[in-house]
C-alpha cells in the first residue's frame, strides 16, 4: 500500500507538539507544552447567549451553505477593529477562514511550487513549517534577534531569489520576540525593494500586556502582501475562525483555493461569533486576557530567575503566550524532556522549530494556560530537572 501515497507524504511528519500533548494528558503532569489559551477566560455565558439568539432569529440560514468569502457582517466588524488600530481595511478584502492554519495551507497552494525559496524566522512557527512542507519548498532561515530579524541576513536571502517571507512579528511563536518599530520599517523596505511576497501572521498582536502597540509590517509595505488574523486567542479557539487580508488579485486566488478546500468556514460558528461581537465588549474582554497573561508571564519569569540554573537564558515577552529558553551549547532539550516528564513537568523541545536540525539546546514554555501557583510548582520541577541535567 505504501506505493499508493503521494511522494510529498514522505517529507511531512506529524506535528511534534500534537504528539507531545498526548504524553502530557496525565493530570499529574504540569504542562507548559501546549499553545493553549486559558479556558477560564473563554466567554462561555456570552457565547451561549449569542448562540441562542442566532438560532432563535436566523436558525435556518445559520445552518445553510454560505459564501466562500465569509459572513459580510463579521468581515465588517473585523475591518472596523482594524480601523480602531489605525489600519484602513476594505471588508471586501477580508476572507474568513477555518482558523489561521488554513490561511497557511491555502497560501502554500496558491504560491508555492516545488523548490521555491521560502524565508522563515529561525526559530520558526511549526504550523507554518508543516503547512508549507507539503509543497516541497526550499526553506531559508533568518536569525531572530531581540528586536526582530537580522536585516543583513534577510536582505541576503531576498537577493538570493526568495519568493516569500513568512513571519510572526508580534510575540512570535515560539520565541516570544516582537519586532521593534525600526525592524518593521526595515523589513518593509526590503520586501518592497526585492518584490518579495510577505505573509504576516498576527494571531497574538492584541495580547500585548506591556510596552506600546506597534503598527503591522503590512501597513508599511507599498507592494501587496498578506495579513492573517484570528479569533482563537481572544475569543474561542474551538470555533476555528480566522481571516486573511489581501488585495484583489491575490484575494481572488485565495478564494479559489479555499473553495477547493472546504467551500466555506462554518456558517454557524461565523453567525455566533458575529452576534457575540455585536452584543459584547470584545475590547474589555481582551483587556482581561492581557491582564491575566501579563501576571502569568511575570510569574514565570520570576520563578525562572528563582529556580533555573544561571546558565539558562530566556526571552522576556511583552505579550503573547510563550517565552523561549536557551541552555548551554551541547545539551539537548529532547533528552531533557524525557527527564522532565519523570518529574511530571512538560515543555516543547526547540529543535522542531528549526528546519536545519539546529536548536538542540532550546525549549518553548507556554505561560497562558497555567495559573501562578501551577507556574511556580512547574518551574520549580523543571528547574530541578535542568539543574541535574546540566551537571
Amino acid at each position: 500500500m505504501s506505493d499508493k501515497f503521494a511522494r510529498r507524504m514522505g517529507t511531512v511528519h506529524r506535528s511534534f507538539i500534537r504528539e507531545i500533548l498526548k504524553v502530557t494528558a496525565n493530570p499529574e503532569i504540569i504542562s507548559f507544552a501546549g499553545g493553549l489559551p486559558n479556558p477560564e477566560l473563554f466567554p462561555v455565558a456570552a457565547m451561549d447567549q449569542a448562540s441562542h439568539e442566532v438560532f432563535a432569529e436566523i436558525g435556518a440560514s445559520a445552518l445553510q451553505y454560505s459564501t466562500t468569502e465569509g459572513d459580510a457582517g463579521l468581515r465588517s466588524i473585523i475591518a472596523s477593529r482594524y480601523a480602531g488600530r489605525g489600519l484602513e481595511i476594505d471588508p471586501d478584502s477580508i476572507m474568513v477562514t477555518t482558523g489561521s492554519q488554513q490561511i497557511l495551507d491555502i497560501c502554500a497552494k496558491v504560491f508555492l511550487d516545488r523548490g521555491d525559496k521560502v524565508v522563515i524566522e529561525r526559530p520558526g512557527y511549526l504550523g507554518a513549517i508543516q503547512a508549507f512542507s507539503f509543497f516541497e519548498p526550499e526553506f531559508v532561515t533568518v536569525s531572530l534577534e531581540d528586536d526582530g530579524p537580522n536585516l543583513e541576513e534577510l536582505e541576503e536571502t531576498f537577493k538570493d531569489g526568495a519568493k516569500c517571507f513568512y513571519a510572526v512579528p508580534n510575540f512570535q511563536n515560539p520565541s516570544g520576540v516582537s519586532y521593534s518599530l525600526e525592524k518593521r520599517k526595515g523589513v518593509a523596505e526590503l520586501l518592497d525593494k526585492y518584490d518579495v511576497l510577505f505573509v504576516e501572521d498576527d494571531p497574538y498582536g492584541e495580547l500585548r500586556f506591556s510596552g506600546e502597540d506597534l503598527p503591522s509590517v503590512y501597513s508599511f509595505c507599498k507592494k501587496p502582501g498578506i495579513l492573517c488574523g484570528s479569533f482563537s486567542k481572544i475569543a474561542a479557539p474551538g470555533f476555528r475562525i480566522g481571516w486573511v487580508v489581501a488585495e484583489k488579485r491575490i484575494y481572488d486566488k485565495l478564494v479559489i483555493a479555499k473553495q477547493a478546500s472546504d467551500l466555506h468556514t462554518s456558517t454557524v460558528a461565523q453567525a455566533i461569533m458575529r452576534r457575540y461581537l455585536e452584543t459584547n465588549d470584545i475590547e474589555a474582554h481582551v483587556d482581561l486576557i492581557k491582564e491575566r497573561y501579563g501576571r502569568q508571564c511575570e510569574a514565570m519569569v520570576e520563578m525562572i530567575g528563582k529556580y533555573f540554573p544561571s546558565e539558562v537564558s530566556i526571552t522576556r515577552p511583552e505579550g503573547g503566550m510563550f517565552l523561549w529558553a536557551i541552555m548551554p551549547e551541547g545539551f539537548s532539550s529532547m533528552d531533557l524532556f524525557d527527564l522532565a516528564i519523570k518529574d511530571k513537568v512538560a515543555f516543547v523541545p526547540g529543535r522542531p522549530f528549526y528546519v536545519d536540525d539546529s536548536g538542540e539546546n532550546t525549549l518553548r514554555l507556554n505561560f497562558s494556560n497555567s495559573d501562578e501557583k501551577k507556574i511556580e510548582e512547574g518551574i520549580k520541577r523543571l528547574g530541578a530537572s535542568i539543574d541535574s541535567f546540566l551537571k
